[in-house]
């Protein structure tokens, strides 16, 4: 299909109905999703623009059956190891500690986890390592070498990854917690100590009735993120 076929107001209504549409999904369907499908998704988001065209990523996607034998291994290596992530964690403060809050705090509302309740909350933590029930599993790594820019590289893969898969029909959640343990995966995937572990995405058909799919996060103004200079 050319370019022609839409018009410019058509084109910039689709990439801003899949912008509204696109939401960190927390429960999946366990239908898994055709290999054809994944690969034009690969395809879509490989076009990421990089730094010196380096296209910094390399990815990891699991089957089904892959993905089931990574859940089972990563929870019971995540109840006896500490988080050491190649990366350094953010540190959030004011405004970015308050938006981290929300968040949370929508997402317990929505799943029925009293503030109070550590153990509550802790089950809901470990969902990230479930993967939250998907089918598939999305590594992003990088070449240590590469540094800051490489990361940067791969968090736009991650974004376009996520457009591609909304707009076919499917639903993800990029996940830092699972570049929490990178020597799991190390292992798991083979990979050399070079390459940095920059985060996962689990991705998949989404369960619109699970209650952690029933909120969704707010967006600063635009003004409030925007200067323009004359």
């Amino acid at each position: 299909m050319s370019d022609a076929t839409f018009t410019t107001p058509e084109r910039a209504a689709m990439l801003e109905g899949l912008l509204q549409e696109r939401y960190s999904c927390r429960g999946y369907l366990r239908q898994p999703v055709p290999r054809e499908t994944i690969d034009a998704m690969l395809r879509m988001a490989q076009r990421t623009a990089s730094w010196c065209n380096s296209q910094s990523w390399q990815v990891h996607v699991t089957g089904e059956a892959a993905t089931q034998r990574l859940r089972d291994a990563l929870l019971l290596h995540v109840m006896g190891h500490e988080s050491k992530p190649d990366l350094d964690w953010p540190r959030y403060e004011g405004v970015y500690l308050q938006r981290r809050r929300e968040c949370g705090f929508q997402l317990y509302n929505a799943t029925g986890v009293a503030r109070a309740d550590a153990e509550a909350a802790n089950r809901q933590r470990m969902e990230n390592f479930r993967f939250f029930g998907a089918p598939h599993v999305l590594l992003v790594t990088t070449d240590a070498a590469l540094g800051t820019y490489g990361a940067i590289d791969c968090g736009a893969y991650v974004n376009n990854f996520m457009l591609a898969a909304r707009a076919h029909g499917l639903a993800s959640i990029a996940q830092a917690a699972l570049a929490a343990f990178p020597d799991f995966w190390r292992k798991h995937l083979d990979l050399p100590e070079t390459r940095n572990v920059v985060c996962g995405i689990s991705f998949g058909y989404e369960d619109a009735a699970h209650p952690a799919n029933g909120f969704r996060t707010s967006r600063a103004l635009v003004e409030h993120a925007t200067q323009f200079v004359e």
